[in-house]
């Protein structure tokens, strides 16, 4: 199989499975571990599914301090301890 780059000298390397998709997220400004990470599921998944399986965990508001540094431990933010609960939850949605 042929590697097709959609980002002019970048590759995302061999751990993404969806190329395609990964470079596209990447163009709206999704992260580098996002990106990777939603291609991945897409390649392993049919595309269709992967949008409709959100919607499980509460809203990043309604939960405590303690939670999202928790949730952002898990997903591997960095300097999450100096974050107040806002930054918190916006490095959550933008990661």
């Amino acid at each position: 199989m042929e590697e097709v780059s959609y980002m002019p000298g970048r590759t995302p390397g061999p751990s993404v499975k969806d190329d395609r998709t990964y470079e596209a997220l990447r163009r709206q400004g999704a992260s580098k571990e996002k990106a990777a990470r939603i291609a991945n599921t897409a390649a392993r998944t049919s595309r269709s599914s992967v949008g409709r399986r959100g919607g499980r965990s509460g809203r990043y508001e309604e939960m405590t301090k303690g939670e999202l540094y928790e949730r952002a431990r898990q997903v591997g933010i960095e300097d999450r301890s100096q974050m107040s609960k806002g930054e918190l939850i916006d490095s959550l949605r933008n990661h």
